[in-house]
């Protein structure tokens, strides 16, 4: 279904792409210096999700309607960096005593496990530059001489959203269980929560200024 030499390439330059440090990998390790390991794999959890929603996208032909329609796109652009600065909000205003990691975050100012999984695919799905990725990564290794484009698309978008979750589940652990270490200090929980929010302010602000 799909041309073996170009799908190694495809596998090289995903991999390349994943292990680079970008937005979702920073939201990450916000998330798991949040509310523990747990919390970051779960956030990881959900930004797989939300990539996998934009990989079915992009294989329909949903995402187009971002190149032909540009005010949707800068719509869905804003609405993110709304949803990442009411993130940012929770963050500065988390005063989480110690302990208060991923066993008890339900209860403290931190997220919750599920509430990071939503967390986590919410983010991923409004950003809209995910969606115009997909739609000009994806088909440079596709072969339409094969047939079954829809099926390549399909193929090569769950193998970059397995290489993602891959990588994105190692960051949000190991960037959980450091901050489950540092937290045992109130000082340096107050300063994860500081770093969290700055993350979640940064990305909200590079959504809306950063160019098409």
């Amino acid at each position: 279904m799909v041309d073996s030499s170009l799908y190694a390439a495809f596998l090289v330059a995903a991999l390349l792409l994943c292990v680079s440090p970008g937005p979702d990998m920073m939201f990450l390790v916000a998330m798991g210096g949040r509310g523990g390991p747990r919390t970051g794999l779960l956030a990881a959890l959900g930004v797989g999700c939300g990539a996998l929603v934009h990989v079915f996208a992009a294989m329909l032909g949903l995402s187009a309607l971002f190149l032909a329609l540009p005010t949707l796109y800068y719509a869905l652009r804003w609405i993110g960096a709304v949803y990442l600065l009411y993130l940012a909000v929770k963050a500065f205003r988390d005063r989480s005593p110690i302990g208060a990691d991923e066993g008890e975050a339900g209860c403290g100012g931190g997220p919750s496990r599920w509430r990071a999984f939503g967390q986590g695919a919410l983010t991923n799905l409004l950003n809209p530059k995910v969606i115009l990725f997909n739609v000009a990564f994806l088909p440079q290794f596709v072969r339409p001489a094969l047939g079954h484009v829809p099926l390549q698309f399909l193929i090569l978008g769950l193998t970059l959203v397995l290489i993602g979750l891959a990588v994105d589940m190692t960051v949000g652990l190991l960037s959980g269980r450091l901050a489950a270490v540092l937290r045992r200090s109130n000082r340096v929980a107050r300063g994860l929560n500081i770093f969290s929010g700055s993350v979640f302010t940064g990305l909200a602000v590079r959504l809306v200024t950063a160019p098409k």
